[in-house]
């Protein structure tokens, strides 16, 4: 069986970086998170823009609120006004942040009423009629966010605001969600005027920004996966002859939106001498909440006006909390055991060794090996994984390891790797011999759930080669072995421009052609 062609500089290290994590998104991956949906970042991808005359751009995105129900009206997915988003960037390797992108959001009331017997009312809805980003008239909750950019530590340094390069205004409009095309016709052309160009603070060139609702982007098998991998053909190799095992089974994400923090900036302004930066996305609550005892805000439905969300919060206060954290897809999930998901959702990336013994001793190959050993699957007997820690928390060594680099769990990028055009994209990243996909920053196309199901199982370690000096020759086989959750990802599903996140999926689907 042949080997993926990529440098053996990269092959020799980037299954360590891989093998920690596996299997699903982070939706849901801690007991907490499930409590605050609105902060739950679900994936964040950083790669460098493909988008045709936007060379020397990278794209970072950050997902929030899990499993978004188009038809989940009558109130949709707003964010959380009461919360902090951030993308995070690590720009000399050494796990702390140095550029910190910040958003908070403003959600009001508009107090649409009509004339019932004689008596204005409120309205039950969100929109009393069709409305477009220029003519609003009809809808009755209309949602804003700001944009800071930090300098230095995230709650000390240096904190600018970002503005709308046209415009000069630090209020950015968000689309709504997409009810349908009788409230939106034209959904596609109404979310892409939500597409900023913004003038970032000590950056020469402008950038861009879009927050709103897509289609979620990640595929993954999800339901057989957590039943014990019920998976049909666990391995490429069960199928039968002309079978695709890697597109047998439906996306379980397939009918749900997130909303998505997206930007664009250029290159040169995210580096600091080394062309390789690390990246990842939080969501912080303050530390105190008192709520209202009687959230209604006017008690006659005569008078109704614009009221700001949420009503019940009458007091925030204390120090921001950090409750998720998002780098790397899937480490939370699948890797960090049970009794500290919480707890890693509330650390930085600098202090990743108290999570160490997780990545030293990978539970996920040992339960494969229960589960499949009949089938030839064996997982690699090779502790500690003292290589696996080296690689996972550093980048690798030429291709995406920072010159000077302190171990920290990110998502890392080469800027100067150059972008593979979208029809040209392997899902299988690295490991289909794309250097500019996964574990080089994160593409929507990336199939991160194949690509490390096969690198937590071996397939980049060094075979046998009948020496005594092998540690494991009985899981040679089962190294080689193509595994996959059988869901495939489709690149008709994503965009080829920014933000390359495909439209969302329409409220009422029986009537709407987007």
């Amino acid at each position: 069986m042949k080997r993926p062609l990529i440098p053996r500089v990269v092959a020799g290290t980037v299954a360590a970086a891989l093998a920690c994590t596996a299997l699903a998104s982070s939706h849901r991956e801690a007991p907490f998170i499930t409590q605050q949906p609105k902060v739950d970042g679900t994936d964040f991808y950083l790669f460098n823009s493909y988008e045709n005359g936007r060379a020397g751009y990278v794209t970072l995105i950050a997902n929030y609120q899990p499993f978004e129900f188009p038809q989940g009206g009558p109130n949709y997915y707003t964010m959380d006004p009461n919360a902090l988003y951030e993308i995070l960037v690590d720009n000399v390797g050494d796990g702390h942040e140095h550029l910190t992108f910040q958003f908070r959001f403003n959600v009001v009331d508009n107090g649409l009423a009509v004339q019932a017997g004689g008596k204005s009312v409120a309205v039950p809805l969100v929109n009393i009629g069709p409305f477009s980003a220029t003519s609003t008239a009809a809808q009755n909750v209309m949602e804003t966010y700001t944009l800071t950019v930090v300098r230095g530590d995230r709650r000390s340094g240096q904190a600018e605001q970002v503005v709308d390069a046209e415009t000069g205004s630090a209020t950015f409009g968000k689309p709504f969600d997409n009810i349908g095309m009788k409230s939106i016709p034209n959904y596609a052309a109404y979310a892409n005027s939500f597409i900023h160009n913004i003038t970032i603070p000590g950056c020469n060139k402008p950038g861009r920004v879009f927050v709103g609702q897509r289609k979620d982007p990640f595929v993954v098998n999800l339901g057989e996966t957590f039943d014990l991998v019920n998976i049909k053909y666990p391995v490429e190799e069960l199928a039968p002859p002309g079978v695709n095992a890697r597109n047998l089974a439906p996306n379980s994400l397939a009918g749900y939106n997130v909303t998505t923090l997206a930007l664009e900036v250029a290159a040169s302004c995210l580096t600091a001498g080394d062309p390789v930066i690390g990246g990842w996305t939080t969501a912080s609550l303050r530390q105190a909440r008192v709520l209202n005892p009687d959230p209604q805000s006017n008690k006659s439905a005569a008078s109704v006006g614009p009221v700001a969300q949420p009503t019940w919060a009458s007091v925030e206060g204390g120090a921001w909390n950090q409750v998720s954290r998002l780098g790397m897809p899937l480490v939370n999930e699948l890797v960090i055991g049970l009794p500290d998901k919480d707890r890693f959702n509330s650390s930085q990336p600098r202090d990743d060794k108290q999570f160490a013994d997780y990545v030293t001793n990978p539970s996920l190959p040992v339960l494969l090996q229960a589960l499949f050993g009949s089938a030839g699957v064996k997982a690699p007997n090779v502790y500690p994984r003292s290589d696996l820690v080296a690689a996972f928390l550093t980048g690798i060594q030429g291709l995406n390891q920072p010159a000077n680099v302190t171990p920290a769990e990110e998502t890392r990028l080469n800027t100067t790797t150059p972008p593979t055009p979208a029809g040209s994209q392997n899902n299988l990243g690295v490991l289909g011999g794309d250097l500019a996909g996964f574990p080089n920053g994160r593409r929507p196309i990336d199939d991160v759930v194949d690509i490390e199901l096969r690198v937590a199982m071996g397939v980049l370690l060094t075979p046998f080669d009948g020496s005594a000096k092998d540690p494991d020759p009985s899981s040679d086989a089962s190294r080689q072995l193509r595994y996959t959750d059988g869901a495939l990802p489709n690149p008709a599903d994503y965009l080829t421009v920014f933000p390359y996140l495909n439209t969302p999926l329409a409220g009422s689907p029986t009537s709407s052609k987007d």
